[in-house]
């Protein structure tokens, strides 16, 4: 069993940052893949960021490429989204995942365990 908390959304001016933290407990987080989602408000949950077990691979849905940046330090069992140059479509509740194994998905599916979401809105 892995445990996710979200932490760092908030309201944030559009073209402003953010950066989200994932702390993941229990297993050992080395054997997971991990992922970040959103979900706006009568939309179905979307990719955003995945990261490999080691960091060494990186995926990034379109919308956000260039913008965000995942990573993560696994001295502090944590994922990170740094989120710049925010848009007002980028409002949603932001959701990190954990996927057993070496390789990150695209497919929310193919996560294991989820945090409880933390709210991001960016105002226009």
């Amino acid at each position: 069993q892995v445990q996710l908390v979200e932490s760092g959304g908030g309201l944030v001016q559009a073209g402003g940052s953010l950066r989200l933290s994932c702390a993941a407990s229990g297993r050992t987080f080395n054997n997971y893949a991990m992922g970040w989602f959103r979900q706006a408000p009568g939309k179905e949950r979307e990719f955003v960021a995945a990261i490999s077990w080691n960091g060494g691979s990186t995926y990034y849905a379109d919308s956000v490429k260039g913008r965000f940046t995942i990573s993560r330090d696994s001295a502090k069992n944590t994922v990170y989204l740094r989120m710049n140059s925010l848009k007002p479509e980028d409002t949603a509740v932001y959701y990190c995942g954990a996927r057993g194994g070496a390789y990150a998905s695209r497919r929310y599916r193919d996560y294991d365990y989820w945090g409880q979401g933390t709210q991001v809105t960016v105002s226009s």
